[in-house]
C-alpha cells in the first residue's frame, strides 16, 4: 500500500511560518494536522483538513529535547480529531532544505504517543511528520499495534479547481 498526503499550499505556508516562530524556552515548535483518509485499495490518501499549533503554555521545560509538550497539548490534539473522525499527525520542522529525517528522540517519542491517538479515533491512521523548508517526511501507523509505514508522496495543492460548465443546467 502506498500513502499519499495532500495539503493546501496556503495552509502549508502558514504551518511552516508557525513552526519557525521562537518560543520562550523550547528550541522548536510542534503542531498537529487533522486529515481525512480514503482507502483506495492499493493506496491510502490523506487530505489535510486543519492545523492546530501547540499553545505556548502547553510546552514543558526539558533541556534534553528540542520541545516537550504536556498532556494538555495531547488532549487538545486528540479532541480535534474526535468529531469528525480524523487522522492525527504530529508535525514539527528541522528547517534546512531537502528531505528531512527524524531524530532518535522523535522516533522514540512517537512510539509512546502515537498509539494513544488510537484510543480516541481507532479506525483512523495516525502519524508523525517532519518538515524542511521545501520537503517533508512522514510515518503513518495504520493500527496502534502495527509498525508504521512511510508516507510515500506529499502533494502541495495550490491552484483552485476551475470548471466551465456551459449553458445547460446541472440538474
Amino acid at each position: 500500500m502506498t500513502v499519499h498526503l495532500k495539503i493546501d499550499g496556503g495552509l502549508l505556508d502558514t504551518v511552516r511560518r508557525d513552526l519557525h516562530r521562537p518560543h520562550p524556552f523550547a528550541h522548536e515548535r510542534v503542531g498537529f494536522f487533522t486529515a481525512g483518509a480514503a482507502d483506495l485499495g492499493d493506496r491510502l490518501v490523506l487530505l489535510v483538513r486543519d492545523y492546530t499549533p501547540v499553545a505556548d503554555e502547553d510546552y514543558e521545560i526539558d533541556h534534553k529535547v528540542g520541545a516537550k509538550i504536556g498532556s494538555a497539548a495531547m488532549r487538545k490534539a486528540v479532541q480535534s480529531a474526535y468529531r469528525p473522525a480524523a487522522a492525527l499527525l504530529h508535525v514539527h520542522t528541522h528547517g534546512g532544505h531537502g528531505k528531512p529525517g527524524f531524530s532518535g528522540v522523535d522516533l522514540n517519542s512517537a512510539k509512546n504517543f502515537v498509539p494513544g491517538f488510537f484510543e480516541t479515533t481507532p479506525r483512523m491512521p495516525h502519524g508523525l511528520l517532519v518538515l524542511s523548508n521545501d520537503a517533508a517526511y512522514g510515518l503513518l501507523w495504520l493500527a496502534g499495534d502495527r509498525p508504521p509505514v512511510t508516507i510515500d508522496r506529499f502533494q502541495r495543492i495550490d491552484a483552485p479547481l476551475q470548471c466551465e460548465w456551459g449553458s445547460h443546467d446541472l440538474a
